[in-house]
């Protein structure tokens, strides 16, 4: 019956050149990923912070939710904003998205 079954013949040992380039590739995308994806993921982060810690009080802003106002006074955590004549919001300085130029905000 052993004619049936071919005897398993060893393997002499991967040689260090292909270990070598089986290992560029999960480097390469992991390079990749860092330059597409994460740099400017934190470069973004960074700006918006920096933005954020430079409001000031008259600045007209427009918040994540959709909402834009003058900003009447700001503490730590939270800004007042007007976003009507007689109508203030209060909300996260870190939900403001972007400073408008001024005089967008004409009928306030």
């Amino acid at each position: 019956m052993s004619f049936f079954i071919s005897d398993a013949l060893a393997q002499q040992g991967a040689a260090t050149g292909d270990s070598m380039l089986g290992l560029l590739f999960p480097i390469g995308l992991v390079v990749i990923l860092y330059f597409l994806m994460i740099r400017p993921q934190v470069k973004r982060q960074k700006e918006h912070k920096k933005m954020v810690e430079a409001l000031t009080k008259g600045d007209e802003v427009a918040t994540m939710g959709g909402l834009v106002g003058r900003i009447l006074d700001l503490g730590d955590n939270f800004a007042r904003l007007e976003v009507a004549e007689g109508i203030e919001v209060k909300v996260r300085r870190q939900s403001v998205e972007s400073v408008l130029p001024k005089g967008s905000l004409k009928e306030l």
